[in-house]
């Protein structure tokens, strides 16, 4: 098997065809692969309709969810990518060549954000993560990653951790490689900075990273991230979900 894309998801109903559908202009050996944690919308159905193999998660959370399906992959290279992407119309191109490459192995690549909102402060986010990226070699789940499957099981994979698992697997790769761009952006939906506000979600991402890397357990971040307007509480009132923190928590 020549590339296995990673999906993981839990209540992704409303854009995860998108993505499936930007999938399907891959022409050559490859195979879906959703790691789903307990949807009860139409995730699974849609994925399936797509032609994606659905995999049932025993435990929520990215970490969990992603370590458990690459376990199950095939593929000698692995794409990790958010449920609420969007690739650009040649992204297949960028992929090959990137792959062909004698010397791709040896690194980790991602692709470069967009935001599909219009609000000025997303454009000075953008261009904060593409000099995160380029200073510090720091992508974001929400970035993708492109990893041959030696690399990713020679540092580890991805742990099991409910929060933080992409900043834990980029942290490992960047003692003993480089993170490199894939000059291709990366679309992502633009609702939890319009639901939040712009400045009160990067505040609250760079302050539970910041916690994170002072040595505080996931487990409690989870629990501060979430607060009493949480997914959970307004499902609990009657109310509409919002995507789960769990597997939000993370964006840039």
């Amino acid at each position: 098997m020549e590339l296995s894309v990673l999906i993981p998801t839990r209540q992704e109903a409303g854009r995860l065809p998108l993505l499936l559908a930007d999938l399907q202009r891959w022409t050559g050996d490859i195979e879906i692969l959703i790691a789903d944690a307990g949807s009860t919308d139409t995730t699974t159905t849609a994925a399936k309709l797509a032609g994606a193999t659905v995999m049932h998660c025993p435990m929520p959370g990215r970490g969990h969810q992603l370590r458990w399906a690459i376990e199950q992959a095939q593929g000698r290279w692995l794409l990790v990518l958010h449920a609420d992407s969007r690739l650009h119309s040649n992204w297949t191109q960028r992929i090959r060549t990137t792959m062909a490459s004698p010397t791709a192995a040896a690194a980790a690549f991602h692709f470069d954000l967009r935001i599909d909102g219009h609000h000025p402060l997303l454009r000075l986010l953008e261009a904060a993560v593409a000099l995160r990226c380029r200073w510090f070699q720091e992508p974001y789940g929400d970035q993708g990653l492109l990893i041959h499957r030696a690399l990713y099981e020679r540092i580890g994979g991805f742990r099991p951790l409910p929060l933080m698992e992409d900043l834990d697997l980029v942290q490992r790769l960047k003692r003993i490689t480089q993170l490199r761009s894939l000059q291709q952006p990366i679309y992502t939906s633009a609702l939890r900075w319009e639901r939040d506000g712009v400045l009160q979600r990067c505040w609250t991402n760079a302050r539970l990273r910041r916690r994170w890397r002072r040595g505080d357990r996931p487990e409690d971040l989870v629990v501060a991230y979430e607060g009493p307007f949480s997914w959970r509480t307004k499902r609990r009132n009657g109310g509409p979900g919002a995507p789960d923190p769990i597997l939000d928590a993370d964006k840039s």
